[in-house]
């Protein structure tokens, strides 16, 4: 039986861990590599960092930050923010990423999807979506959710996955930071043959046990704050998953 993946993820602006509410009001949380050790040593399965602004502030990803990060862990790093070129995933991948995350330069250029994948292969090739309700639909937002695309979601992911994206990660700007839950109606909306990871909302344990029944399609829980300030342990979130039935890796 496959296992429902836990996901901590750092969101990176200057160095630092920061989080906010519906991608705003940032707040300075902790540093990046301490945290990373930390979830790698709690039992999390695999770990995002996300440099935050590198692609609305038009700049290369914080490498520096990365390389200590992933020299700290021994799960699989996904990494993203600011990536526009195959050039892109080779200097994030040598700095020790497993896979490279794309979003706003994927809506740029949808052809980096396919060039990355047939380069990397398609397990390394992860495409981010930052989504949004808009005039009764669900809208792609681009640089870190400021600007609104005009671009169907569900038509976009699916338009990725075609090109050779071998993950998705689904963020509601909607749910995001509100800790009322994942946003099981978007996850539900979309239907894909790869991997989907949700993210935006988990505001307690119970949030992730109603994501992986409510949303099978859901592969994976990514959540921030409530781990990052202790609101929830991944081991004994783990267990709790378990105990209702939900396939997760355990930890001795």
């Amino acid at each position: 039986m496959i296992t429902k993946r836990i996901i901590p993820c750092l969101d990176i602006r200057d160095g630092r861990v920061v989080k906010g509410v519906n991608f705003s009001t940032l707040q300075d949380v902790s540093d990046p590599v301490s945290l990373a050790r930390r979830y790698s040593d709690e039992g999390a399965d695999e770990l995002v960092f996300y440099d935050i602004t590198a692609s609305y502030e038009g700049r290369s990803l914080f490498t520096d930050v990365l390389r200590a990060v992933a020299s700290e862990i021994f799960i699989p790093l996904t990494v993203g923010g600011g990536i526009s070129s195959v050039d892109d995933f080779d200097r994030v991948l040598k700095c020790g990423a497993d896979k490279v995350s794309v979003n706003s330069g994927a809506i740029r250029d949808p052809a980096l999807i396919s060039a990355a994948a047939k380069k990397y292969g398609s397990q390394c090739v992860v495409l981010s979506a930052d989504v949004k309700r808009v005039d009764g639909g669900y809208r792609v937002f681009s640089h870190g959710g400021r600007v609104d695309t005009g671009m169907d979601a569900v038509e976009w992911i699916r338009r990725g996955v075609s090109l050779g994206a071998g993950e998705v990660v689904l963020n509601s700007i909607d749910t995001d930071g509100v800790k009322k839950g994942f946003d099981i109606e978007m996850l539900n909306a979309l239907q894909v043959d790869v991997p989907v990871i949700a993210s935006g909302g988990a505001g307690c344990e119970e949030d992730f046990i109603r994501l992986f029944r409510e949303a099978p399609g859901a592969d994976a829980g990514l959540a921030a704050s409530i781990f990052h300030y202790g609101e929830v342990s991944i081991r004994e979130l783990k267990e709790k998953l378990h105990a209702a039935g939900v396939p997760v890796r355990r930890i001795a």
